[in-house]
């Protein structure tokens, strides 16, 4: 079993296509995979950058994707690369898994926007830089990212 960390399109075509987003969904965006004998099993696509806040989408498959390198690899970028003081998830209120999720990780309800979707309300997580504690469980040197 080989795993590795990608980045690229194809990471948010698999992103949309998990989430039943029509192409182009996002936007400009940037998407980090999580690949296991060569085949997507997560991944992470950012989107609407404004120097302060990003915005964080995720889908996964299966299990045993989190990993501390790609946990790392996931908040690094928007934390240390893009320099943002903030990362921004939005959930369907009916989606109970990934507000489970987006809590584990250490991202906290902000505010919840009513009748945003078809099926309800959006749940605003945010996660803040110094709450985050997935940024010093790796030496990023020790990374090996594919392009």
């Amino acid at each position: 079993m080989t795993r590795r960390i990608v980045i690229g399109q194809g990471v948010v075509d698999w992103v949309a296509d998990h989430q039943h987003r029509p192409g182009g969904a996002y936007g400009p965006s940037l998407g980090i995979g999580m690949e296991k004998d060569g085949a997507l099993i997560a991944g992470v696509v950012y989107n609407e950058y404004n120097k302060v806040n990003i915005n964080m989408h995720v889908a996964s498959i299966g299990a045993n994707w989190m990993t501390r390198e790609y946990l790392f690899a996931c908040f690094d970028y928007p934390f240390n690369k893009a320099k943002v003081k903030r990362v921004s998830a939005f959930i369907e209120e009916d989606n109970e898994a990934a507000i489970r999720f987006d809590t584990h990780l250490g991202f906290k309800y902000e505010t919840r926007l009513k009748d945003f979707y078809v099926g309800g309300d959006m749940i605003v997580m945010v996660m803040r830089r110094e709450d985050c504690r997935w940024l010093d469980i790796v030496k990023p040197e020790k990374m090996r990212i594919a392009a």
